[in-house]
């Protein structure tokens, strides 16, 4: 199964480690680029002087930018799976809410179209960004969601595919098309509209007798 580190590894050469050091440094330079000029103006020497490094030692890890990139936002979002708390709503919350801070902000609104767009005519390169970015997040979602179902939370005869997209793709479409803000109340949103639907009779009276009707506010992240 991929990692988010797939795309780091698709240039990993044989030889001495690599110096981890130094990828942090890369990866931290990008993130930090992305996010004070977008990704249109992102080059690889601009990296390279930002990290301390040589663009050759940036190739050696990342065999492009658009490679570079997708590690920096695998890196931005993290790789911690959606949690195994005991409360299905919770994990989902918490899963949702590390794609909305990851993609929230400005790094993910100037950089997630632009490279969306390329996705489509590089069919190598959305496989990376499938498998080092998509495909993880929703492999550990899908766990959450089939515990809840053994749990009795969710309906046994639910469409997790379905329910995979609508709990990410809020997210993205906001992100996508800047309609409307990513708030930090999203993730908690999106999971109690989703639940409103898949949640068994006897999620929902659970819920009632321990949760408080009230909800977190809502400020929007900067979204640059």
């Amino acid at each position: 199964m991929a990692t988010p580190d797939s795309a780091s590894r698709a240039a990993r050469p044989a030889g001495r480690p690599r110096d981890s050091r130094l990828d942090e440094a890369i990866l931290t330079a990008t993130q930090e680029l992305l996010e004070e000029g977008g990704y249109p103006g992102l080059t690889m020497e601009a990296v390279a002087r930002r990290a301390g490094t040589t663009k050759p030692a940036i190739r050696r890890r990342w065999p492009s930018r658009q490679h570079l990139v997708i590690a920096a936002l695998a890196d931005t979002m993290g790789t911690a799976p959606t949690p195994d708390t005991g409360c299905t709503h919770c994990d989902l919350i918490e899963g949702i809410d590390t794609l909305s801070r990851a993609f929230g902000g400005s790094l993910g609104r100037r950089t997630l179209p632009a490279l969306m767009a390329e996705l489509a005519d590089d069919p190598e390169l959305d496989r990376v960004f499938t498998e080092t970015i998509f495909h993880p997040r929703r492999v550990t979602t899908e766990a959450a969601l089939r515990r809840g179902i053994e749990r009795g939370d969710i309906g046994p005869d639910a469409d997790i595919d379905l329910l995979l997209d609508m709990l990410g793709a809020t997210t993205y479409h906001r992100v996508l098309f800047g309609h409307l803000p990513v708030t930090d109340s999203l993730a908690h949103d999106v999971v109690m509209t989703v639940m409103g639907g898949a949640a068994t009779p006897s999620w929902r009276d659970h819920y009632q007798r321990h949760h408080k009707p009230a909800k977190p506010r809502r400020r929007p992240l900067h979204t640059g």
